[in-house]
């Protein structure tokens, strides 16, 4: 795509920090991708996520309840399991739900980093995730740290490390634990085999899904993040966009899923933000990455979501890839484009995590996997 096309050129208007340019001035090049990788995660724990904390040594999982082999019609093997790991400040530990498709020896896997710890949820429709060949593994993320607003960081991992006092200006938030309690559910899912390894992706929706993407972009060991109307923090460019502003998330307490940093940007006109959300996504290259907007979620901004992937692109094209393939027009509702590494959809209605995105993430997972078997 030249830089003369319309998306280039809506792109260019939102006068984005650039991803190929390095701290040093130097112009990236496949062999530097690594290295301006770790410049990216930087900037970003910086600015927005704060310093996410080294990963434990250990992570232990113990199955503390085992459901009775008629759930779901005796089709899937449904598991509480309690995994357990040691902080700086002592051992900390949280149930998470796993769902193993019986009819699959080795299921590539969903992990829902979810709103709610009810199962079946409104937000996850298990069964038919697990009718469709994928095993299932569900966070509820007040598990984690609570989502009281307003720097409550008195309970799960915010008491561990944070409690009363105040944070430092990089300071990780409840986005950055709630993303590292992900990871270490897939430090256990790794020694199930039970699970596809290889093909693990996370998702979440909302807040949840700029976690996903969040928690994608620092751990290479996940196939793909995929993000459900995630917007600003998430998938969607913030600089001069028409969803959501910085000073938003500081009246409605929301800030703490950020780091402090974070409030000192004025967002969307601030040119002097050395970030902005197609870093997120950048990260994550050229690992595969899902894009799910709603046409009528005005806070998420559905065009900035869609813009973001055709900036991360840049990257993916370095690296040999295509990244997303569109048609040179914002996607009208109703459009999937599935063909490259980044994936994008928007469908009617609001912010909801619907059947339909899971159909979409499942079909572009699916091919994603099929397509390196070819």
């Amino acid at each position: 795509m030249s830089e003369n096309t319309f998306l280039q050129q809506e792109v260019s208007r939102r006068q984005l920090p650039p991803l190929l340019k390095m701290n040093d001035g130097r112009t990236c090049t496949h062999s530097l991708w690594k290295e301006r990788r770790a410049e990216i995660l930087d900037i970003l724990q910086k600015n927005i996520y704060g310093y996410t904390p080294k990963a434990p040594e250990k992570v232990t999982g113990e199955i503390i309840e085992q459901a009775r082999e008629r759930a779901f019609a005796g089709k899937v093997n449904q598991q509480k399991i309690f995994v357990t790991f040691d902080t700086p400040n002592g051992k900390f530990g949280f149930p998470f739900y796993l769902f193993l498709p019986r009819s699959i020896p080795k299921a590539p896997l969903f992990l829902l980093i979810n709103f709610r710890p009810d199962i079946p949820d409104v937000y996850c429709p298990v069964e038919e995730i697990t009718d469709n060949g994928f095993a299932l593994a569900i966070i509820y993320y007040k598990d984690v740290v609570n989502d009281n607003l307003h720097g409550d960081y008195s309970d799960g991992l915010g008491k561990i490390f944070i409690g009363n006092r105040k944070r430092r200006p990089d300071e990780w938030g409840k986005i950055g634990m709630w993303a590292y309690a992900a990871s270490r559910v897939l430090d256990y899912l790794l020694t199930r085999e039970e699970i596809d390894h290889r093909h693990v992706a996370v998702v979440g929706h909302s807040r949840l899904g700029k976690t996903a993407l969040w928690c994608a972009a620092q751990d290479e060991r996940f196939f793909m993040g995929i993000s459900n109307n995630s917007g600003i923090g998430g998938a969607a460019i913030a600089k001069h966009s028409t969803g959501e502003r910085v000073i938003d998330f500081i009246k409605a307490g929301s800030w703490d899923w950020f780091c402090e940093k974070f409030k000192e940007y004025s967002g969307y006109e601030d040119i002097s933000m050395p970030y902005d959300q197609h870093f997120v996504l950048a990260a994550i290259a050229p690992r595969y990455i899902c894009v799910g907007s709603a046409e009528l979620d005005k806070g998420a901004d559905p065009k900035s979501e869609f813009l973001s992937c055709v900036a991360a692109s840049e990257v993916y094209k370095l690296l040999g890839y295509k990244g997303i393939i569109t048609p040179d027009k914002y996607p009208e509702v109703g459009t999937s484009l599935h063909e490259g590494e980044i994936g994008y959809h928007i469908r009617k209605g609001h912010h909801y995590f619907s059947r339909y995105d899971w159909n979409q993430y499942m079909r572009f997972m699916r091919k994603k996997i099929q397509d390196e078997n070819c």
